[in-house]
């Protein structure tokens, strides 16, 4: 059928073409380091304007992967929007109001995961409420899509305009700052529309996804003239400008979101899109609707764990994860190699598991969802596990084809009163659909190829699952796992991870590291972290040489370990990215501060980690 390679780009395995541009990436790295100085300064010399007052503030943004603060911390996968995040804080925003600049950063800088073409989930906790509430602006499938649209060009799912689904990331950040935001809608904005209007160096992490995608690039005119604008491929340590999303994200901080989805940009976009064969129409931009529920909740190993509900997999998936965990009856359950050879037996039960998920709006999913978040259902599961084998795919009872979402950005924010935002936003692939719509700047996703197709034929041979079979304004399962974590009722988490089908993984083992065995917050996200996805029966574990120059790799004697239990081993290039804040609970900073009659609200130490497998940093107010 054509189809192109479904791993993720930048998680694969290793081969020469790749180590070369990771090589040649370093260089530039250096370079980087060297212009940051001159360059890194321009990009943040503005002035934030609210109610007429002036402020040119500046918040620092810790060098090393791990900052430290008791009044607020952003950890986002670049440093520039970290710091605009804690600038935000610092200006005595909500979490909320950090969130939204923070994302709209992302989506300038990263464009190749990120932007307002794609769609997010948001889990927001109030300290003072203990609220915890789900904003779901996942990407739905237009009202002329259907369920066998792509049986004649199964790539079409994929690349171009008809894999498009109708953008959410804009109308869920407004929802959001609508409810707890503090700061001018306007103000929120300006960080990003300088960014992209005079131009924003590009990232090594940027660089190495434009040198990979290069043809995908080439053949869109607007991407090319964004990434290569004088005929040639931008590069790490060179400026890039996206004047039009500049104008664009203007007239959305002017006139609010209805512009996109009611007004002249979604004209725009809408014409855009159609003219290269694309099914967007204004219709679906207005019937946009962002769906905010309660987080699901999951108590698992003496935490209780918030996050979003399906067509998200990753609460259910990492809650079931740990519950096989727990039902050891021992935290020394994940310790050492044993604790390895479980958890890749517990991934692939629950993989097997999370295919019969879907949007509940469309199917029902009822009875899976509680198996998946049942301690008795996890126990059974706990009891197929044998410390001494693995066994043949079959064994896990699978019955459907694996979804293979991909890219990602993910930041976490917790603020001066510990209100605490957890956000993923996607544009699916590297930079979409692999179009960009010249006369906006819009990125647009390839959500779409997150649906199941009746007809297709995926790598591992499996039929494709019926709930999540396309129909109109249906949202397509995702792995995506945004998490707040609290223990007694207070604050003890955030986290969340980029990567696509690696998500729940990473964050799974992230989550065990620290929570559970104890390793201190930078430790528990540089870890080398191990992947299975079922089919093929396969563990993939890290070994690899990421951007800034340090090798993460599996020890050999865990390598032999589980050789010997019988599993196959495949080294992985790659992984998820995860970025992590943690408050320590163990010593409060400010006693005595309540809200009502009995809600306390604990202050303790934040810690803030972007994962050092990318060129992120945290920011610390």
């Amino acid at each position: 059928m054509g189809r192109h390679n479904m791993e993720a780009p930048l998680l694969d395995e290793k081969n020469n073409n790749r180590n070369i541009i990771r090589n040649t990436a370093l260089c530039f790295f250096f370079l980087l380091l060297t212009l940051s100085s001159l360059i890194f300064r321009d990009d943040f010399s503005y002035l934030l304007v609210k109610g007429g007052n002036k402020y040119n503030e500046r918040v620092e943004v810790g060098g090393p992967d791990s900052v430290e603060s008791d009044q607020g911390v952003v950890a986002a996968d670049d440093a520039r929007c970290s710091k605009i995040g804690a600038l935000m804080l610092k200006k005595g925003g909500h979490a909320v109001d950090a969130a939204v600049a923070t994302a709209l950063c992302v989506g300038v800088v990263n464009p190749m995961a990120s932007g307002i073409g794609g769609g997010a989930f948001m889990v927001v906790r109030s300290s003072s409420t203990s609220q915890v509430q789900a904003f779901d602006a996942r990407e739905t499938a237009p009202l002329a899509a259907s369920q066998n649209m792509y049986e004649n060009d199964m790539r079409t799912k994929y690349y171009g305009p008809l894999s498009m689904g109708v953008p959410g990331e804009i109308a869920g950040l407004h929802e959001a700052w609508l409810r707890y935001g503090r700061l001018d809608w306007k103000t929120l904005f300006e960080p990003a529309i300088k960014l992209a209007k005079e131009g924003f160096m590009t990232a090594p992490y940027l660089g190495l996804s434009i040198a990979e995608h290069e043809l995908l690039i080439m053949n869109d005119p607007g991407l090319k003239q964004v990434f290569a604008p004088e005929g040639k491929l931008l590069q790490a340590g060179e400026k890039c400008y996206n004047v039009e999303l500049a104008h664009t994200l203007e007239e959305v901080a002017e006139q609010g979101p209805w512009v996109l989805y009611n007004g002249t940009i979604g004209e725009k976009l809408v014409k855009d899109v159609r003219q290269v064969g694309g099914i967007l129409t204004m219709e679906d931009l207005r019937n946009y609707k962002v769906e905010v529920t309660d987080a699901m909740a999951a108590n698992v190993m003496n935490y209780t764990i918030y996050g979003m509900p399906p067509p998200s997999s990753g609460t259910l998936g990492l809650s079931l994860v740990l519950n096989i965990f727990d039902s050891y009856g021992s935290a020394d359950a994940a310790k050492g190699d044993l604790g390895v050879h479980r958890l890749i037996e517990a991934l692939k039960h629950m993989f097997a598991e999370r295919m019969n998920l879907g949007d509940p709006d469309f199917v029902d999913i009822t009875k899976y969802v509680s198996e998946m978040l049942s301690v008795t259902f996890a126990k059974q599961i706990q009891e197929k596990i044998i410390d001494n084998t693995t066994f043949p795919a079959n064994y896990y009872m699978y019955r459907w084809s694996q979804l293979r979402d991909h890219g990602t950005s993910h930041f976490c924010v917790v603020d001066a009163e510990r209100n605490a935002v957890s956000m993923t936003t996607t544009v699916n692939y590297p930079f979409g659909a692999g179009v960009l719509s010249p006369s906006t700047g819009i990125i647009v996703n390839n959500e779409m190829g997150d649906f199941s197709a009746p007809t297709e034929i995926s790598p591992d041979m499996l039929p494709p699952a019926p709930a999540n079979f396309i129909r109109p304004n249906k949202r397509p399962l995702s792995s995506m796992t945004p998490l707040i974590i609290t223990k007694d009722n207070q604050l003890a988490g955030v986290i969340g991870g980029s990567g696509g089908m690696n998500i729940i993984p990473a964050v799974t083992q992230v989550f065990l590291n620290h929570f559970v065995l104890g390793m201190e917050p930078l430790a528990a996200v540089q870890h080398p972290r191990i992947y299975h996805k079922l089919i093929p029966n396969l563990v993939y574990y890290e070994n690899w040489t990421v951007i800034d120059g340090d090798h993460i790799e599996l020890a050999d004697e865990t390598k032999i370990f589980l050789r010997e239990k019988g599993h196959e081993l495949r080294a992985k290039s790659g992984g998820a990215i995860v970025q992590f804040v943690v408050q320590a609970l163990q010593k409060d900073i400010e006693r005595g501060r309540k809200f009502g009659k009995d809600l306390y609200i604990f202050h303790g130490t934040l810690t803030a980690v972007s994962d050092p497998r990318k060129d992120g940093k945290p920011a610390a107010v």
